[in-house]
C-alpha cells in the first residue's frame, strides 16, 4: 500500500547502495573516473536529458503508440525489450493439429470431391490457439493434399516424410500437388471454436520444421501481426496481464496460459483434432529481472518507427561510420538493425522517467509531442522525474492546451516510464558538455550480448538524437569460463569472487590476466591460471625492483651519460627498449592489450632478465662508482625503468606508482605516474650495422652458452666465471671478433676468451686459468701479484683504491 513516490524512494535507496558497492569496487581494482561526482541515470539533469532524445523522436514523427504484440513478462507485469530477453531451454509441447477446411476445392481440383479435408499445422504454443484467426502458407512452396484413410491433409510437400514418420502414416497416398498461393484467402474452421480461421500467404514461412503451414494469432506474435496487418485480421490477444486468459474465452477463461495448455490437448484429443503431442527442448525467452519465461502479447503500448525519417537506414549507414573490434562486430549489428522491429520504449513500472503523454478526459485522445516533452524536460532538470507524480496536469502542461480532437481542456497523465535501454543508450549526452569530454565517444566497450542492448540502443538514440554515431569504436569483449571451459555459476561450485582474489592477491594480478588475454573471446580462469599470473606479475615486479636498486644512488640530471658517449651494449638496451615501447604504443591504439603485456613481459625475461642485466650485474656491482662504466649502465637503466613504467602504468596502475615514488628525482618528473603523456620512443639509439652487428654478437653468445651448459654437466666448470672459452672463428666473422674481442668475456660472462682464425666455427670450453678474484669472482693470472690486495684482480683493485 505504499505510495508511488514511497516506492520510487526505496528504489532511490536501493539504487545508491549499490552505486557506492560499485564505486569501491571500480576504485580497488585502479579504475579512474571522478568518483565523487559520478553521472548518474536518477540525477535529475540526466533525466532530462533523456526527455531531450525523446523528443528529438517526437520531432522527427518516429515515436507512437499502437496495439502491437510485445513480449511480455506476466510475473513482472510489463512489457519487455528483446535487450531485456535471455533465451534459455525450455521444455514445451509439441503438437499436430487439423483445422477442417471450409471452402471447397473440388472445383479446382476435382480429386478433392468429397473428401475430408484439413490443414495440419504445428505449434509449440497451445495456449495461442484461442486466438487463432488465419494460417500462413508460403505463396511460392509446393504443397500437397494427402490422403491418410478417410482424412485428406494439407502440408508442404517437402515436409510429407519428416511429418508421415512423425505421426505414422500407413501409406500415405498424394492426390494432388499445388502452390501456396492457390490456398489465398480461403477458410478453415477453427478446432474448437465456432470461429473461421482465414488461409492467408506470408514469405516467413519456412520449411525448417513443422508442416509449412502456420498457425497465426495476430496479437500473439510479431510475424503474425504484420501478417493480421495486411489482412485486415483484428489484433486479438485474449489474455490479461498477468498471463491469464480473459474470461470469455470459451472453456480456459481465467486460467494461467501455461496451466492451460495440458487442457487445451486434452480436450482436442478428445475432440479428434489432435494427432500428436510430444515434447520438445528449445531455446525459449524469459525474463531478464525475474527470469520467469515471457509470452508475446498486445498490448497498447509507446514505440520508436525504424522506419519513419528514414531511421533504420541512417543507423545502418552510421554502422559503416564506426571501428568495430572485432570486425565481425559490424556484421552482426547491421543484421540487427535491418531485422529488428519497431522498438517498443514504454513500461509499466514505477522506478524510471515517465514518458510525458497525456489522456484527453473526454475522448481519450492521446496528447503527447516534442514541445510538451521539452517542458517537461525543464521541470525534471530542476526537481527530478518525481515531480510527474507530485505536480498536477495543469502544471505539467503548457497553460491553455486543448485536446486537438474535441477541443477539452481536461487531461490525464499516463504512467508509463521509459525503457532503461533508452535511458542508458541515452548516456552519451553527458558528453559535449565540457571541453576535455566531447561528443562522440572515443570507444565503447561491453560484452558481445550487447549488439543488442546497450550497443543498439545508443546508436538509434545517437543517430535519431543527434544524427550520427555516440561512438567513434566499439569494442566487444568474451566473457569469464573457468579452467574447463564452462560458464561459471555458483550452483557448479566454480564461481571465483573477483574481491578474493584482490583481498589476497592485489588488483594488479586481476588486471594482468585481463591485460594478457585476447579479449575479444571467451577466457578461462582458474587457480592454476591464477599462480602462472602471480608468476608473470612477480618478474615483472622483481625487474623493476632490481632496477631501482641499482640506481638508488644515481641522479638523472647530473650523472646522465651523454648517448654518443654510451657503452654498445648500454645503447642496444634503449634500442630494444624503444622497438617494444614503439610496439606497446601501436598496440594501445588499436586496442590490442594482450600485445602490450605479451611485447613486455616477452622483454624483461628474454632481453632483459636473461641477458642484458645478467651481463650487466658485473658491471653495476664491480665498476668503480663514477666510472663511465657504471654510469653508462645506470643511465640506461634509468631509461629503461622511466620509459617501462610509464608504458605499463595503465595496466599496472598500483605498481607503477609504487616505483615511480621510488624513482631517482629529475627535472619535470610528475607527481605522478599517471599526470606523465607516453614517450615518444622516435629516435635511434643504433644505426643499423651496428644493429647487426649486436644481433651476430648474440647469436655467438647463444652458440656459447650451449657449450658452457655441457661443461657444466661435464661437471668441468660450476659457475661459469669459472671458464674460458676459446673460439675457432671461419673468415665470415673473423673482423666482428676482432672488432669486440675486449667485450667478449663480459658478454659472455666467462672469465678469459681466446680466438684464433679457422676453416670452420666452434666453441671449447676450459677452466679459466688463474685465480678466483674475491670481489668479482673472475679467475685471472693477475691475481695474487698485488702485495696489498693479493686476493684481488687488477680491475678491482684500481677500484678499492680509489675508495681510500
Amino acid at each position: 500500500d505504499m505510495s508511488i513516490i514511497a516506492i520510487r524512494e526505496e528504489c532511490k535507496k536501493y539504487a545508491l547502495k549499490f552505486i557506492d558497492i560499485q564505486r569501491e569496487e571500480f576504485v580497488r581494482l585502479g579504475v579512474f573516473g571522478e568518483w565523487q561526482a559520478p553521472y548518474l541515470t536518477m540525477n535529475p539533469v540526466y533525466e532530462a536529458d533523456v526527455l531531450r532524445c525523446l523528443a528529438a523522436f517526437f520531432s522527427s514523427g518516429n515515436v507512437y503508440k499502437g496495439l502491437r504484440p510485445v513480449h511480455w513478462c506476466p510475473h513482472c507485469q510489463t512489457a519487455l525489450a528483446e535487450a531485456e530477453i535471455e533465451y534459455k531451454d525450455r521444455s514445451s509441447p509439441s503438437i499436430y493439429v487439423k483445422f477442417p477446411l471450409l471452402s471447397g476445392l473440388s472445383a479446382k481440383f476435382p480429386v478433392l470431391a468429397g473428401k475430408r479435408v484439413s490443414i495440419l499445422i504445428w505449434t509449440t504454443t497451445p495456449w495461442t490457439l484461442p486466438a487463432n484467426l488465419a494460417i500462413a502458407f508460403h505463396p511460392d512452396y509446393e504443397y500437397v493434399a494427402v490422403e491418410v484413410g478417410e482424412e485428406v491433409y494439407i502440408l508442404a510437400k517437402r515436409l510429407l516424410p519428416v511429418v508421415a514418420e512423425e505421426l505414422g502414416f500407413k501409406a500415405p497416398r498424394v492426390l494432388t500437388a499445388f502452390p501456396g498461393k492457390e490456398m489465398d484467402r480461403l477458410k478453415a474452421r477453427h478446432p474448437w471454436i465456432d470461429r473461421d480461421s482465414l488461409l492467408v500467404l506470408a514469405n516467413y514461412v519456412t520449411l525448417e520444421d513443422g508442416t509449412g503451414c502456420v498457425h497465426t494469432a495476430p496479437g500473439h506474435g510479431h510475424e503474425d501481426y504484420l501478417t493480421g496487418i495486411a489482412y485486415s485480421l483484428d489484433i486479438y490477444t485474449p489474455v490479461d496481464h498477468e498471463g491469464k486468459f480473459v474470461p470469455q474465452v470459451e472453456r480456459y477463461g481465467g486460467q494461467n496460459v501455461f496451466a492451460a495448455n495440458p487442457l487445451i490437448t486434452a480436450d482436442m484429443a478428445k475432440d479428434g483434432t489432435l494427432l500428436k503431442e510430444g515434447k520438445i527442448t528449445h531455446s525459449y525467452p524469459h525474463c531478464w529481472r525475474c527470469k520467469n519465461p515471457v509470452i508475446f502479447r498486445a498490448t497498447s503500448q509507446w514505440f520508436i518507427s525504424m522506419d519513419q525519417s528514414n531511421l533504420r537506414q541512417k543507423a545502418l549507414d552510421a554502422v559503416k561510420k564506426v571501428n568495430w573490434i572485432p570486425p565481425w562486430g559490424e556484421e552482426r549489428i547491421a543484421n540487427m538493425m535491418s531485422a529488428r522491429p519497431d522498438w517498443c520504449i514504454s513500461r509499466q513500472r514505477k522506478w524510471g522517467v515517465p514518458i510525458p503523454a497525456f489522456e484527453c478526459h473526454s475522448c481519450g485522445t492521446i496528447l503527447a509531442s516534442a514541445e510538451i516533452t521539452m517542458r517537461v524536460a525543464d521541470i525534471f532538470s530542476r526537481e527530478g522525474s518525481n515531480s510527474w507524480f507530485t505536480r498536477g496536469v495543469d502544471e505539467l502542461l503548457p497553460a491553455g492546451t486543448k485536446c486537438p480532437q474535441c477541443g477539452s481542456g481536461r487531461f490525464e497523465k499516463e504512467n508509463n516510464i521509459l525503457d532503461v535501454w533508452f535511458e542508458s543508450g541515452a548516456s552519451h549526452s553527458v558528453l559535449g558538455l565540457r571541453p576535455d569530454l566531447p561528443w562522440p565517444s572515443d570507444v565503447y566497450i561491453e560484452g558481445h550480448d550487447q549488439y543488442r542492448g546497450w550497443f543498439n540502443s545508443s546508436l538509434i538514440v545517437g543517430v535519431g538524437a543527434k544524427g550520427a554515431s555516440p561512438y567513434r569504436t566499439c569494442i566487444t569483449h568474451g566473457f569469464i569460463l573457468d579452467e574447463q571451459g564452462r560458464a561459471m555459476s555458483k550452483s557448479l561450485g566454480n564461481f571465483i569472487e573477483p574481491g578474493e582474489i584482490i583481498s589476497k592477491d592485489g588488483a594488479e594480478v586481476l588486471r594482468l590476466w585481463v591485460a594478457m588475454l585476447n579479449y575479444k573471446e571467451d577466457a578461462r580462469f582458474g587457480p592454476e591460471i591464477l599462480e602462472r599470473l602471480k608468476d608473470a606479475y612477480r618478474k615483472i615486479r622483481n625487474t623493476w625492483r632490481f632496477i631501482l636498486g641499482n640506481i638508488s644512488d644515481f641522479s638523472p640530471d647530473r650523472e646522465k651519460v651523454k648517448s654518443e658517449n654510451l657503452l654498445l651494449l648500454d645503447r642496444w638496451a634503449l634500442q630494444k627498449t624503444a622497438e617494444v615501447g614503439r610496439r606497446i604504443l601501436k598496440a594501445y591504439e588499436e586496442y590490442e592489450y594482450h600485445t602490450v603485456f605479451h611485447s613486455i613481459y616477452s622483454y624483461f625475461t628474454v632481453e632483459l632478465s636473461a641477458f642484458y642485466l645478467d651481463v650487466l650485474k658485473d658491471r653495476l656491482y664491480c665498476s668503480a662508482k663514477g666510472s663511465l662504466l657504471r654510469k653508462s649502465a645506470q643511465t640506461a637503466l634509468f631509461e629503461i625503468l622511466r620509459t617501462t613504467l610509464i608504458l605499463m602504468a595503465p595496466v599496472l596502475p598500483f605498481t607503477t606508482e609504487e616505483a615511480w615514488e621510488s624513482l631517482p628525482p629529475f627535472d619535470g618528473k610528475e607527481d605522478s605516474i599517471h599526470l606523465e603523456c607516453f614517450p615518444s620512443l622516435e629516435g635511434h639509439w643504433l644505426n643499423e650495422e651496428v644493429g647487426r652487428e649486436m644481433d651476430r654478437l648474440i647469436a655467438l653468445r647463444e652458440a656459447v652458452l650451449k657449450e658452457l651448459e655441457k661443461a657444466r654437466e661435464e661437471k668441468l666448470i660450476g659457475n661459469s666465471l669459472e671458464a674460458q672459452v676459446d673460439l675457432s672463428v671461419p673468415p665470415p666473422e673473423q673482423a666482428l671478433v676482432r672488432k669486440y674481442e675486449g667485450d667478449l668475456a663480459a658478454l659472455f660472462i666467462v672469465s678469459s676468451v681466446v680466438s684464433e682464425p679457422a676453416p670452420e666455427f666452434a666453441v671449447h670450453v676450459f677452466r679459466a686459468p688463474g685465480a678466483k678474484c674475491q670481489r668479482c669472482w673472475n679467475y685471472s693470472l693477475q691475481v695474487g701479484q698485488s702485495r696489498d690486495y693479493p686476493e684481488l684482480c687488477r680491475r678491482c683493485e684500481d677500484v678499492v683504491r680509489g675508495l681510500s
